[in-house]
């Protein structure tokens, strides 16, 4: 186990620290400096702030680039594995996610959670629960020892899906929630930060592999983003918590709340989507990928999405990023389990 988590790197491995030291610089520029938060709020067009858009863009973008999408014509070599992705994480998790999130922000936490910060939580928990990891799966693979050509085609699946589906289970579980949000507002989140980013990856992906081939790209080329994803999720984490710095230093109590739902829903679905491999007798290279996408969460497009939608104080864009605080270290421990339950299954896939 120790050679393979030297695979993670060390801005992924230490998330939740670099998550919470936003936290507190965000808060302390909102408390200390609003001047800054005052004039950010004044470049925006359509709600839409136009720094923290660039920003999460500069996040989404490198992630869209690593995607193979021609992978996808594999999927009917060996479909069990996919069928369980797909149905676990669009099925299954958006509808658990809700009920979780509605059961302790509306009950079991209802007298420490306002009635309106628990529906902005409600839709911030609905858009993570909505959002498959596209990313960080990767990372999550290899440490488990996963197929990574069969990970490649599940991610590539994940978001081919999330262009037609996210948009109206969002839609219909936020109504259900009592949250209306106008089509048009929620269609031009998902254009800005899905549909713009993921074109224009394919495009530079295919133009750089004909250019200068797959080898250069995947060595060479997609490394160079690397310090600009990282730079992009911690100035937007900066910039969204310079705008919740009110909320955090009068609700302190409400980032624990937000986390508890959140984690639960993650160890849930790792194990219904697990436990459904081992039932079918995937080998372990397959069942544990598959547990880990549907268990992780593409946080970056749920940050975005709400921003955009709900605005950067809203208490739907905190609910997101609490959701990017707990993922690293529940994640992480759901691969040594994974990884210590290997046993369970067969060395071989079986279709």
């Amino acid at each position: 186990m120790k050679e393979k988590q030297q695979r993670i790197g060390f801005f992924e491995r230490y998330l939740t620290l670099w998550v919470a030291l936003c936290i507190v610089f965000g808060v302390a520029i909102g408390r200390f400096l609003p001047v800054i938060p005052q004039t950010l709020s004044k470049f925006e067009y359509a709600n839409v702030s136009i720094p923290v858009a660039i920003l999460i863009w500069l996040m989404i973008f490198p992630m869209m680039m690593k995607v193979d999408f021609n992978s996808v014509k594999n999927v009917g070599k060996r479909p069990k594995g996919i069928l369980i992705t797909v149905i676990t994480n669009w099925i299954i998790k958006p509808f658990t996610m809700f009920g979780l999130a509605w059961l302790f922000f509306f009950i079991v936490f209802k007298s420490f959670i306002p009635d309106d910060l628990a529906h902005q939580y409600l839709a911030g928990a609905v858009l993570l629960g909505a959002a498959p990891c596209t990313a960080m799966v990767f990372v999550w693979s290899y440490l488990t020892r996963g197929d990574a050509a069969y990970t490649l085609v599940q991610v590539a699946v994940n978001d081919l899906i999330i262009l037609f589906a996210f948009i109206p289970i969002v839609k219909f579980l936020l109504g259900i929630g009592g949250i209306a949000i106008p089509w048009d507002t929620l269609i031009l989140s998902v254009v800005l930060f899905i549909v713009i980013p993921l074109a224009a990856a394919i495009i530079t992906r295919r133009a750089i592999i004909h250019r200068k081939g797959i080898e250069y790209f995947n060595n060479v080329f997609i490394k160079k983003f690397n310090t600009t994803t990282v730079i992009g999720l911690l100035l937007t984490l900066i910039i969204l918590f310079s705008f919740q710095g009110e909320t955090i230093l009068n609700n302190p109590l409400h980032i624990v709340l937000i986390a508890v739902p959140l984690v639960l829903q993650t160890l849930f679905i790792f194990f219904i989507a697990y436990g459904w491999a081992k039932a079918w007798k995937l080998s372990h290279d397959i069942a544990a990928p598959a547990g880990m996408i549907g268990a992780s969460n593409f946080f970056e497009l749920a940050v975005a999405v709400a921003i955009a939608v709900f605005g950067l104080n809203s208490g739907a864009a905190l609910a997101t990023v609490v959701g990017v605080l707990v993922e690293v270290p529940v994640m992480l421990s759901l691969v040594k389990i994974a990884n210590n339950t290997r046993h369970w299954f067969p060395a071989r896939q079986t279709v």
